[in-house]
């Protein structure tokens, strides 16, 4: 029997996208983007189609609860719907699962506990960790709660605050004393805010916590608005000034890493 030759490989051709659902998914990112009710000429413009089927694919929308009649009641905004999948949906999860991995790189790159926390209220919320194996390490964290003005995972989470901003969410009383390190003021809270916002990474020098330091950096959407830190903790035998930029360095890395995955 004849050998048969074996065929070239294919191209693995990519799966069609429906038409029909790609255009109504456009006309939910056009109304959600914009900060005015959309008119269905407006959608038609957008779409590039005749008006009638664009008014098919919104009308069908609407009747799904996804989008809804504006104020004077022929534009269109979202609708319910939206809101309800958006309050139903784990959010902090999400965050966790992509962030997961640049957890675990980053805990192999300095040698140190790693931690992901998100803002809640006036606190910081410790959602994920990837701990050390050094025989001395600091603990993972996850699920516990924390200040913000005294930790470098809060003050990365507030490096966008000023001194007005920082005065709505924590109150005018003097901040709590944790270590002698502890920042003793709003004013000194905002300056390091904006130390943060130009270097982009925040530091923890023993001051919520004796002889344990931290540098954390903001996770930020595509508009620039902070989600999330990452940082990384270590005893202060281990966080000599000689070793601060090079872990700065990995922690800002991680960010923005993560940041271009969300």
């Amino acid at each position: 029997m004849p050998a048969i030759a074996p065929t070239a490989s294919r191209p693995k051709k990519e799966t069609p996208s429906i038409q029909s659902v790609d255009r109504g998914l456009l006309i939910l990112e056009t109304v959600g983007r914009s900060s005015a009710p959309v008119s269905l000429a407006q959608l038609t413009t957008v779409i590039g189609i005749d008006r009638s089927s664009v008014f098919r694919l919104a009308n069908t929308l609407k009747r799904r609860g996804f989008l809804a009649y504006g104020p004077a009641g022929k534009d269109y905004v979202l609708g319910t719907s939206v809101w309800r999948l958006s309050r139903q949906y784990d959010w902090d999860g999400m965050l966790a699962t992509v962030a997961h991995e640049h957890l675990q790189i980053l805990a192999r790159t300095t040698g140190e506990t790693t931690n992901l926390t998100i803002r809640e209220g006036s606190k910081v919320l410790f959602i994920d960790h990837v701990a050390t194996n050094q025989v001395v390490a600091i603990s993972g964290q996850t699920g516990e709660i924390v200040p913000l003005h005294c930790t470098a995972h809060g003050k990365a989470l507030l490096a966008d605050f000023d001194d007005a901003g920082i005065r709505k969410l924590l109150g005018d009383k003097p901040l709590t004393r944790h270590t002698r390190n502890t920042l003793k003021s709003i004013p000194q809270l905002a300056r390091a805010c904006a130390e943060i916002r130009a270097r982009g990474f925040a530091i923890d020098h023993a001051e919520f916590i004796d002889d344990v330091c931290c540098v954390a950096a903001p996770i930020r959407d595509r508009k620039g608005a902070i989600l999330a830190s990452i940082g990384m903790s270590a005893p202060v035998a281990r966080f000599p000034a000689s070793r601060e930029s090079e872990l700065a360095a990995h922690v800002v890395r991680a960010a923005a890493n993560i940041s271009a995955l969300i």
